[in-house]
């Protein structure tokens, strides 16, 4: 047992809180290269940040490091008077079907959708459409039965 785990011990502060690496993306609006410039500085100056990578033409911030989400996007809006939010699209690949409304969204970059835990159907909305896609079925089948 060391010193300072005696210490720790003694004042009652046992346990550590450790960071781990995260990487966060934030969705910024910039039009030129003094926006980028600008939000790459904000950025750049917090603690515990390794990496960032901004593409301008996205709108999108990728930061490595040990940081907390919410402190990135408070700091990108604070520093440089933009709104700023939590990258709010995946990669059109990865999402589910059926989708729901709100997942396309018209300024989401290429190849990407909404979120779908965001804008996801409710279970109620998918039995009724599975009903009606089967009821459609049964209607078709009678037709060609006939």
């Amino acid at each position: 047992m060391g010193a300072l785990d005696h210490i720790l011990e003694c004042s009652g502060g046992g346990s550590w809180k450790v960071k781990e690496v995260q990487r966060v993306e934030v969705k910024v609006k910039m039009d030129c290269e003094g926006c980028e410039r600008k939000v790459r500085k904000a950025v750049e100056g917090m603690k515990g940040v390794r990496e960032v990578e901004v593409e301008r033409k996205a709108n999108k911030v990728t930061v490595v490091g040990y940081v907390e989400p919410s402190k990135v996007v408070a700091r990108v809006a604070h520093r440089t008077g933009k709104k700023a939010e939590l990258w709010p699209y995946v990669p059109y690949d990865v999402v589910e079907q059926p989708y729901a409304p709100g997942v396309y969204d018209k300024k989401a970059p290429s190849g990407y959708v909404r979120n779908t835990h965001l804008a996801r159907a409710t279970s109620a909305e998918d039995v009724c459409s599975n009903v009606a896609f089967i009821v459609m079925l049964l209607n078709v089948e009678e037709l060609h039965g006939k």
